[in-house]
């Protein structure tokens, strides 16, 4: 599969990837870095290395100072071994919890499939790191990269913060802008999630107050920390709407009724109409995926 760069800024490139998936276009990225140090942000599936290890020659990248993982899912990290092989000198620095399934990627892969079918087949399969170029993200200090533990989307995210972006993987939700002026905005929180886990990673992502957010699902945006505020309210809201929703005395299709009233009353999901049809069937899925976690996480007990 091929991809397409962007340049963001002058340090800064955008890397499009597209797996053989109608409506994936304009969605899965890796972002290359090229300032005092050459580092590149996720790697995405394993179905779009070629496209990425073309793509990184055609701008004539020779030399990866690091590969920052934000977590392990197959769109982020699974052409991490075509990647690793090309770039042999290169450390790779992702969260601990997610070093073992590197390793050995077998049952990371079977997972995928049972849970993504089709899809996890269009990403391809992961193939094996080995142990000594993974570097425990928590104990990496180098170059004015600060990793962030960052668990609301995945308890072994991580997010990287340099002095002028902040690579926030999903932890910020997932971002498109539609026109100018105007963006769609969705929270990633698929099952098993965890509302506080949610809103305290996007509380340390306020902190560290960013200037610019280089989402991994798709583009940066400017004016970060009110974007990462935004993000916060909306999970306030979608827990209110779904609870809701639950509470109610007919809990058949909750889910559905949950994805009709978000779609009409969430105005961070109001772009959703200036969508193409391919994105919008796209995104029906993903809507889905992370309302099932808020009921999942509010009918727990």
């Amino acid at each position: 599969m091929t991809a397409h760069h962007t340049q963001i800024a002058d340090d800064l490139i955008l890397i499009t990837l597209k797996p053989p998936i109608d409506g994936f276009d304009n969605f899965i990225s890796a972002w290359l870095y090229r300032g005092d140090v050459t580092f590149l942000v996720d790697v995405g599936p394993a179905s779009t290395a070629p496209g990425l290890l073309q793509g990184l020659a055609d701008m004539g990248v020779a030399h990866l100072d690091y590969i920052l993982l934000t977590h392990i899912h197959l769109d982020h990290a699974g052409a991490i071994g075509e990647v690793a092989a090309k770039f042999s000198q290169t450390p790779i620095i992702c969260h601990p919890a997610g070093i073992p399934h590197l390793v050995e990627p077998a049952r990371l892969w079977e997972g995928t499939r049972k849970v993504l079918g089709a899809t996890a087949e269009a990403y391809g399969p992961i193939t094996a790191v080995k142990a000594g170029r993974l570097l425990d993200a928590t104990r990496f200090q180098s170059n004015g990269i600060l990793p962030l533990i960052t668990p609301g989307h995945a308890s072994h995210h991580l997010s990287f913060k340099t002095k002028n972006y902040l690579f926030a993987g999903e932890a910020a939700g997932v971002y498109y802008a539609t026109r100018p002026d105007s963006f769609y905005l969705r929270p990633a929180t698929p099952p098993r999630f965890y509302f506080d886990t949610a809103v305290d990673s996007l509380n340390k992502l306020i902190d560290a107050r960013p200037d610019r957010i280089c989402y991994a699902h798709y583009g940066m945006a400017d004016d970060g920390i009110n974007k990462l505020k935004k993000a916060r309210r909306q999970l306030f809201n979608w827990k209110a709407t779904i609870k809701d929703e639950v509470n109610k005395l007919t809990p058949k299709n909750a889910a559905e009724r949950c994805k009709i009233r978000l779609l009409q009353e969430d105005p961070l999901l109001a772009e959703f109409q200036h969508l193409k049809e391919s994105m919008q069937n796209r995104e029906e899925y993903f809507l889905n995926n992370s309302i099932k976690g808020f009921i999942g996480y509010l009918t727990a007990d």
